[in-house]
């Protein structure tokens, strides 16, 4: 798959069919409309691709108006992003850099200098409810008066429903927000992980008796606490972990947001490698701890609730074999 960090140059602009849109966590939604694209691509002899924005439009605009708490948590980061939409068949990505002057284009000035000349669109799909251009003045019926105009076709999706759940990113973050992982995977279509490449940290959880492995978080992520994950990447199989997500309040007051993973049994030094951190249970909320004494019991707790789990999943695993 290629990527460009904005419009591709005149020699990578080969005809394509186009989709557009945030796609956060690239749930069963959106794989439903990027099967479309890949199929109208490949009927009609074209590159299936897709345009993304990077930072969110919401997100832009949460920091203008000097309130970042008010854009959408993230649920996957750019890397997972890319991989995801390369797996669901995806020739091409566009991310563009959101900025005040790609968000003051017109309607007109969208189509003519972004999907025609930019990036010479036959074929585009988009949801129902799509709007583009400055303060969203242009719709789905204009978009198809532009299409007829300028030679693209246009197509629309209905909303994908899970039984009476409309599938969004917003479901989406509100079923990690409660740590509710099973409806998370029913929205994704498969369970929910983030991945990273592992960093140095301070070591204080080395000095603490519990080393961990640390992935930088770069955006606020749509769920924290303390958590019950396995961790790919490492071994041949997925290994056994508990896992802090958060701002690690009882030692840094900065607010950067850092996953520490502690690995079960686990001891071999892996800075720079790439691992996939997948989410299985919440244990708890994060919390601020007094002193270092009453965290390291915190964490001794919350080692031995996962331990638990895995033991109690093991012999269910064990017990299903043996019928």
């Amino acid at each position: 798959m290629k990527v460009f960090r904005g419009l591709p140059n005149a020699a990578a602009r080969a005809p394509c069919a186009l989709t557009i849109g945030n796609f956060d966590g690239v749930h069963r939604g959106h794989q439903a409309l990027l099967a479309q694209v890949r199929a109208a691509a490949s009927s009609l002899g074209l590159e299936a691709a897709v345009m993304t924005f990077e930072p969110h439009p919401r997100e832009f605009f949460a920091r203008r108006m000097g309130q970042p708490d008010k854009a959408p948590p993230r649920i996957a980061n750019l890397r997972d992003k890319l991989a995801s939409l390369a797996n669901n068949g995806i020739d091409r990505v566009i991310v563009e850099h959101f900025s005040d002057s790609f968000a003051s284009l017109t309607p007109q000035e969208f189509t003519e200098r972004v999907l025609v000349e930019g990036l010479h669109v036959k074929w585009l799909m988009v949801g129902d409810d799509f709007c583009y251009g400055a303060k969203r003045a242009g719709n789905v019926a204009l978009l198809k008066e532009a299409g007829r105009r300028y030679g693209f076709q246009v197509e629309t999706l209905p909303t994908v429903m899970n039984g009476d759940i409309r599938i969004s990113s917003s479901a989406v973050r509100a079923a990690l927000a409660a740590g509710d992982f099973a409806r998370a995977e029913q929205l994704l279509g498969h369970p929910y992980s983030i991945s990273g490449h592992v960093i140095h940290g301070q070591k204080l959880g080395r000095d603490l008796g519990f080393p961990t492995l640390n992935l930088r978080v770069p955006h606020r992520p749509a769920l924290s606490g303390i958590f019950i994950v396995q961790v790919h990447g490492l071994a041949a199989g997925p290994m056994p972990a508990v896992a802090s997500l958060g701002v690690r309040p009882t030692v840094e007051d900065a607010g950067r947001v850092l996953l520490e993973v502690h690995v079960f049994d686990f001891a071999r030094s892996c800075y720079g490698e790439r691992v996939r951190v997948e989410f299985l249970h919440k244990i708890r909320d994060e919390e601020k701890f007094i002193d270092l004494p009453t965290l390291t019991a915190a964490i001794e707790r919350d080692a031995m609730e996962a331990r638990a789990y895995f033991r109690e999943r093991s012999g269910a695993v064990t017990a299903t074999d043996r019928i």
